[in-house]
């Protein structure tokens, strides 16, 4: 090999090395440009969309107030007319905003102290937690599927397995001193949350689970299942988006929907989160406090497609850092996910497959991420 080619190949190498380091080490190495890994076509770039085959510039989008839910007055004299709300949300919106919900102030601000802080710890602490294999109870990584993707986007995340609880944790980052203690009490107190969220949304769908309702009996079927979600999967997300040169070019996250039944997103003060509304990409205003809620794939095929499990991406930008924490909940691992029977009838047959979380993790392994739609694989055609 001439000199020339060998010099070549070494700055591929070092290349391909400082992307899989992640964008943080790539915005702390003080690059002044996107690398042209991390480029999108110009038809998926923020600004453009598609239409008859031709990429158009799209005007800068508008921001989208979505549904405000008072999780407070689910359990007052306005509990009909918050699950109206909650309906309504879900099926027109695939999210919505989720005020008065209980959890302590400190909780929240302490949970995204501590996923700022691991963030800021030396590469070569957080790096001890990088691997490939998506099933270990820690896992750092940069992108989405760097494994698979032909084109990084423009994050770093640290996820976390959650359950069982005393199985896992021994295995959670112990750097900062109290990451632990910090991520333990938030994943606690949004399983609460969670489980309280899911009895109401199956009330929304007509299916009562809760288990102190004087006015009308739970059938077995119908406890059993809140006992599965009480003892389901629960996976959380810290996810950090450094400063881009060239916000334009790439994306945090690639369009995708969420795996699981609903997810509980935490997002700092610093827009980025953008919703697929019909044919328009809008963002979402943060509310400081509050949770995004979204409807999972699960809930969707659950629900028999009457609740829609929406696109979404993240945007980039290049003055501010963004940290956000997604708390994704969902039946146990090894359960099987299917439309309820008591939402199937000769008016509304069935419309998806059965699904459990082996088929998941195996489609993640054979695709590139960007418009992936793990659910468009589940319908009955």
């Amino acid at each position: 090999m001439s000199p020339a080619l060998a010099k070549s190949a070494e700055k591929l190498k070092n290349e391909i090395e400082d992307y899989h380091k992640g964008v943080k080490y790539l915005h702390e190495s003080g690059i002044q440009k996107v690398p042209k890994k991390y480029i999108f076509p110009i038809s998926e770039r923020p600004n453009s969309y598609t239409i008859n085959g031709k990429t158009q510039v799209a005007s800068k989008g508008h921001n989208l107030k979505l549904p405000i839910i008072d999780f407070g007055q689910l359990y007052g004299p306005n509990r009909a007319q918050v699950l109206d709300s909650l309906s309504y949300a879900c099926e027109n919106y695939g999210f919505f905003q989720l005020v008065n919900h209980g959890i302590p102030e400190e909780v929240i601000k302490n949970m995204v102290d501590v996923g700022g802080r691991f963030f800021d710890l030396p590469l070569v602490e957080r790096e001890k937690y990088m691997t490939n294999d998506m099933t270990t109870p820690v896992r750092y990584g940069t992108s989405f599927n760097q494994t698979k993707d032909g084109v990084f986007c423009w994050r770093d995340f640290l996820k976390l397995v959650c359950d069982p609880l005393p199985n896992v944790l021994p295995h959670w980052p112990s750097s900062p001193s109290d990451f632990r203690e910090m991520a333990v009490a938030y994943s606690k107190e949004t399983k609460i949350l969670f489980i309280k969220l899911v009895e109401a949304i199956l009330e929304s769908l007509g299916i009562n689970v809760a288990t102190k309702n004087k006015t009308q009996q739970n059938d077995d079927d119908d406890e059993e299942m809140l006992k599965e979600f009480e003892d389901g999967s629960q996976l959380m997300a810290i996810n950090f988006y450094p400063p881009c040169p060239n916000p334009d070019l790439t994306l945090g996250m690639p369009p995708h929907s969420d795996y699981g039944f609903l997810t509980l997103l935490l997002q700092d003060e610093v827009e980025g989160l953008q919703v697929k509304c019909k044919d328009d990409w809008v963002t979402i205003q943060p509310i400081p406090g509050a949770f995004v809620v979204n409807v999972g794939d699960h809930l969707e095929l659950f629900s028999n497609g009457k609740y829609k499990s929406v696109l979404h991406r993240v945007l980039v930008n290049s003055l501010k850092s963004r940290i956000s924490v997604a708390s994704l909940h969902s039946l146990p691992f090894n359960s099987i996910i299917k439309p309820s029977p008591k939402l199937i009838s000769e008016t509304n047959p069935r419309l998806y497959k059965d699904t459990n979380f082996a088929a998941f993790l195996e489609y993640l392994k054979s695709c590139d991420s960007t418009n992936k739609s793990f659910l468009e694989t589940r319908k009955i055609t």
